[in-house]
């Protein structure tokens, strides 16, 4: 009859203890209710000035943190448990191996080993649970500075970028692959002009600084100029779309905006450019305004981006230099600066103040694609990258990054609201997270079954000054939203 291996016999030990330890937490929460029943009765029956909702938030809180720290604390006796039986096997060992006896210091220093990896795992699973009592309460307060207050449905595929007009009637336009890009009355949520003069996907839109023309980047290897007229309609009382105390709802791909017919069929539609750049041997990923407007910039996947006179459509400089595809451009908004990001990892910085010199610099913050790089009206940079960090930069030294953000998600077009210096970050993993020039996190837009997006979200636009929202997102749900955020609670609570 063959004899069970000492390894074979620890491998059912450590399977026994871990079946003994998931029904001692079934026990514990199924009892839970019974042990923490009277001393919710107890609070609830208690004199309170707080509304009962917000009481009941409170108790289903604390009730988490209790179950939380209920099984951490099973978790730590079933570690120290292990750690116990690690020590006595070693010691064990350290009698005889290959007939020879381990020094005290060699046992002791494999002993050491081995127990800072259980405290490491231990320490692990003590930062996963708090940081979701954390997150709790984050949320919580969340929803009270951030509302969900319109969305804007009418494409027929993915929305690659969304911008706020600067000249009056402010309105909202989004670029889509559906080869069209939309102008929207932000108060109403209707579909004011519809733009289809492009080929192929549009994938940016902007705005000029002075006039009622838009400036779009496309598959089709160009970038178009076109003026626009609108007229906006009356605008409706704004409902409130928040979610006061709801969990976090996880959504499928397939749960997309629905639309069942062409919102945008009804609009003026532009079906010419007034004028049309055409210099790219590749997709146009992106274009901007120079300070002024008389100058536009592109970027394209050929790895090179183009600098044109827009009065005449003449390209004035070809900007090379990155080795691989390029993923965004933007200009600085009072200074004759161009940032250019790319999949080489890098983003460079052209200067084209001084005429007759026409400068540039390259920087290798990131490890993976650089999805956006963006000015400030300082003298800061704020890059994004698919190694899910954003960094933030010093034009005055460009050396090192003066606050660096860690995600958990590769970042898309990122935003900066200027004037209070806030950071949008959207991700590919539907959330939008707002952080400060420092780095430190301010809140989650609420994201759940109910409202939020439930694709990739692409790239994010503040409007500072807008009575009814002050940020847009825009995603490959095909939907566009408004959000109203809260900025003088928000820094609040910072």
């Amino acid at each position: 009859m063959p004899t069970e291996s000492g390894s074979c016999s620890t491998a059912r030990q450590a399977k026994q203890k871990r079946k003994s330890h998931s029904l001692s937490i079934r026990r514990t929460n199924s009892s839970e209710q019974e042990r923490t029943g009277l001393p919710r009765d107890m609070l609830e029956g208690q004199d309170s000035k707080l509304p009962s909702s917000v009481r009941s938030t409170l108790l289903e809180l604390f009730g988490q943190i209790e179950r939380e720290f209920e099984n951490l604390y099973i978790e730590n006796l079933e570690l120290r448990r292990e750690i116990e039986t690690l020590n006595e096997r070693l010691a064990a060992e350290g009698q005889a191996i290959d007939g020879a006896e381990l020094s005290k210091g060699q046992l002791k220093t494999k002993a050491s080993h081995s127990t800072s990896q259980l405290s490491q795992k231990l320490k692990t699973t003590y930062k996963a649970s708090t940081s979701k009592l954390v997150s709790s309460f984050k949320t919580t307060t969340s929803r009270a500075v951030c509302q969900l207050v319109k969305e804007y449905i009418g494409h027929r595929d993915g929305i690659w970028d969304v911008s706020v007009a600067r000249t009056q009637p402010v309105v909202l336009g989004t670029a889509s692959a559906d080869h069209t890009a939309l102008l929207w009355s932000i108060e109403t949520g209707r579909c004011l002009v519809k733009y289809a003069g492009h080929v192929g996907s549009v994938n940016s839109i902007k705005f000029h600084p002075s006039e009622q023309s838009a400036l779009t980047a496309s598959g089709d290897q160009t970038a178009h100029i076109w003026r626009y007229a609108v007229q906006l309609p009356t605008p409706q009382p704004v409902a409130d779309t928040s979610i006061g105390g709801e969990d976090e709802v996880e959504c499928s791909d397939k749960d997309e905006a629905d639309v069942d017919g062409d919102v945008s069929s009804d609009c003026p539609t532009i079906r010419a450019p007034l004028t049309s750049l055409k210099s790219h041997q590749g997709v146009v990923i992106a274009a901007d305004w120079l300070v002024g407007g008389k100058q536009a910039v592109t970027a394209s996947w050929d790895r090179t981006a183009n600098l044109y006179d827009v009065e005449t459509a003449e390209l004035l400089h070809s900007l090379t230099g990155h080795d691989q595809e390029l993923t965004h451009c933007c200009t600085h908004p009072t200074q004759r600066l161009v940032v250019t990001s790319s999949r080489d990892t890098t983003f460079r910085l052209w200067d084209f103040r001084d005429p007759s010199i026409h400068s540039v610099n390259v920087f290798q913050g990131h490890t993976d694609t650089v999805t956006s790089a963006v000015f400030t009206v300082g003298d800061n940079v704020v890059s994004g990258s698919d190694d899910r960090t954003v960094k933030v930069w010093d034009l005055k030294n460009m050396r090192s990054p003066i606050a660096t953000i860690r995600t958990d998600s590769a970042i898309n077009r990122i935003n900066v609201c200027v004037g209070q210096k806030i950071i949008a970050l959207p991700h590919d993993n539907r959330q939008v997270r707002l952080f400060d020039m420092s780095g430190v996190r301010l809140a989650r837009l609420p994201h759940s079954s109910r409202q939020g997006h439930r694709r990739m979200v692409c790239c994010s636009a503040w409007s500072e000054d807008h009575p009814v929202c002050n940020l847009f997102t825009c995603g490959f749900d095909r939907q566009a939203i408004g959000w109203s955020i809260n900025i003088p609670a928000l820094l609040q609570e910072k």
